[in-house]
């Protein structure tokens, strides 16, 4: 498994608040998490992200897990 600061993973958070016409607060206050672990997912520093994050952010996005994160292309891994 690599390293946790090699991930390739890109959260696309930006584009979707501009199409909802949202602010990171606004999505803080409707999903429920602070304005500052919403930073962290939204600047890509986070980690991880719980099953029922993505869910509520998905439902005040109305998008699609799909939409919101995308792994960048990179060097592939066989097990």
């Amino acid at each position: 498994m690599p390293p946790e600061d090699e991930h390739r993973v890109e959260v696309h958070l930006d584009r979707l608040l501009e199409a909802q016409g949202l602010s990171l607060t606004d999505l803080a206050n409707q999903v429920g998490i602070t304005l500052a672990n919403l930073s962290i997912l939204k600047n890509g520093r986070a980690r991880a992200i719980r099953f029922s994050t993505l869910t509520a952010l998905c439902d005040a996005l109305d998008c699609k897990p799909g939409d919101l994160l995308s792994v960048r292309a990179g060097r592939r891994t066989r097990r």
